[in-house]
């Protein structure tokens, strides 16, 4: 949790928050995920995994973390992570795409709508 990291002023040579091997290599992003979210983690050779923060072992912020995804090639590499907001399915199931109003102008299905002229218009 981010209260585990103290507050220091301009001066100080900073705080661990991972410990770097080469087992688990460089630290690539740190986000700041809440109870409910997902994340999704995408390789340079198209790999994605998308995980329940839920499911992620919590640890002490000077470890060496937990394996999220595995890379299957050796010069495959992490390009990026991203949190996904917690969405209610309910809002989701509800969603009604067809009945949405555009405001402006009628769309009306029996008139051109792209404005070309109608084939045959004009040519007698």
């Amino acid at each position: 949790a981010i209260e585990e990291f103290p507050t220091y002023s301009r001066g100080s040579q900073g705080v661990i928050a991972m410990q770097c091997s080469d087992r688990n290599g460089n630290l690539v992003t740190a986000l700041q995920l809440f109870e409910g979210d997902e994340m999704m983690l995408i390789s340079d050779k198209g790999t994605l995994v998308r995980t329940r923060t839920d499911e992620v072992s919590v640890l002490s912020r000077n470890t060496q973390g937990v394996r999220l995804i595995r890379l299957s090639q050796e010069d495959e590499r992490l390009v990026g992570v991203e949190r996904i907001a917690e969405t209610d399915d309910d809002d989701i199931a509800g969603t009604d795409i067809e009945g949405t109003d555009i405001e402006g102008e009628d769309a009306s299905t029996d008139e051109n709508a792209d404005n070309r002229p109608e084939q045959g218009a004009g040519e007698e």
